[in-house]
């Protein structure tokens, strides 16, 4: 396993969800550059320090302790990483706060680190929420490896912060460092909302959702296909996002129990407001979580799923697969994994080393809807 040592610290870092054989690391060189450059100007013990997008908690694991340190990202992946890279390496956990994104900051910081994010639409949001909580003479420092670091990302530093000036490129890698100067109460953009004719109902997304501003395609063509008048069965959405396929199923299955749950804090923010201002007092489990890792086994009758295909930058099925297993677990003998993924994925031949069974419940010319059972 890589180490990561920096002039702050030396730590043995790991991913979250762990995979044997892990092929990638916990930091990056931009992680590094940005510790270096902080060892550099020198850190106050007394400063208060928020990081934002932390990814495996890097950054924040190598100031614990050195500073007041305050980490904020809407991973729970993340959060969780960070609770046992603390534990990993001998750092006590109160050393770091950690603020879901679907909260607000408190108090004035005096560094602001940030590794911006895949979702440009969540540093703008977080920026604006930076408002008014800048100490005299803070900094804010973005990083990012060069090949994710689009030129909006700047533009948004200047228009929230103030003027930026670029970093050298170091191993690939590149700093943003922006000047605070007063500007105006910004008003947010987030949430959007977009509408379905079928169910009539309007949807609420905040920042980081994926497909904010409209119903994404492979939901879109899951919809029709999902079961209805199934009475009383324990049904959970699986990387619920916005809330759409539970809400849906849950309109046309009365007395299903319904169990939503994404590692988004934004996602399970937004779901838990479209769950209340469509089905009201509704009773349902809508929570933060590594999936159905939580979930007691066989515990569940349906399991509906519209599997994600990357991790922050990195694409791949190990994710959907992971959920998959996770499905299995949770499901009663006989219950099933209903999911929607693009034709050319091969989620049927996955999905069948798993459950055995598995059917086709309905098709587009893009995507599939497959059923598989548990024997």
């Amino acid at each position: 396993m890589p180490i990561l040592e920096t002039p702050l610290a030396r730590l043995d870092l790991i991913r979250q969800p762990e995979q044997a054989n892990e092929p990638l690391q916990a930091f990056d060189a931009a992680d590094e550059y940005l510790l270096a450059h902080l060892h550099e100007q020198g850190l106050d013990a007394g400063a208060r320090v928020l990081i934002l997008n932390d990814g495996f908690g890097a950054l924040a694991c190598s100031l614990a302790g050195q500073a007041q340190v305050v980490s904020s990202g809407d991973s729970h992946l993340g959060h969780l990483a960070l609770a046992k890279n603390l534990a990993r390496n001998g750092l006590a956990g109160e050393t770091v706060t950690f603020v879901p994104a679907s909260e607000p900051f408190e108090g004035t910081f005096d560094r602001v680190l940030i590794r911006v994010p895949k979702t440009l639409a969540l540093l703008e949001e977080q920026l604006i929420r930076l408002h008014g909580r800048l100490a005299p003479g803070a900094r804010v420092i973005a990083a990012s490896m060069v090949k994710h670091l689009p030129r909006v990302a700047g533009e948004l530093l200047e228009r929230h912060v103030g003027p930026v000036q670029a970093s050298l490129a170091v191993k690939k890698a590149r700093l943003l460092f922006a000047t605070p100067e007063p500007k105006a109460a910004p008003r947010s953009p987030y949430p959007t909302r977009y509408r379905l004719e079928q169910p009539p109902i309007e949807l609420l997304n905040h920042a980081n959702l994926f497909c904010r501003d409209g119903l994404d395609i492979g939901t879109r063509a899951f919809l029709p296909y999902l079961p209805r008048a199934l009475g009383s069965l324990r049904v959970a959405d699986l990387g619920c996002g916005n809330g759409v396929l539970g809400i849906v199923y849950a309109l046309g299955n009365p007395q299903a129990e319904l169990t939503l749950v994404d590692e988004s804090y934004m996602a399970v923010q937004s779901a838990r407001e479209n769950w209340r201002a469509i089905l009201g007092e509704r009773v349902a489990d809508i929570r933060a979580g590594d999936g159905l890792a939580e979930q007691p086994p066989q515990s569940l009758d349906l399991v509906l799923c519209n599997p994600p295909f990357h991790q922050q930058q990195v694409v791949g099925d190990f994710l959907a697969w992971r959920m998959f297993q996770q499905a299995r677990a949770a499901l009663v003998k006989g219950g099933e994994l209903w999911i929607v993924g693009n034709r050319h994925l091969g989620y049927h031949h996955k999905l069948k080393r798993l459950f055995g069974r598995v059917e086709q419940a309905g098709a587009t010319p893009k995507f599939v809807v497959l059923r598989a059972t548990k024997g």
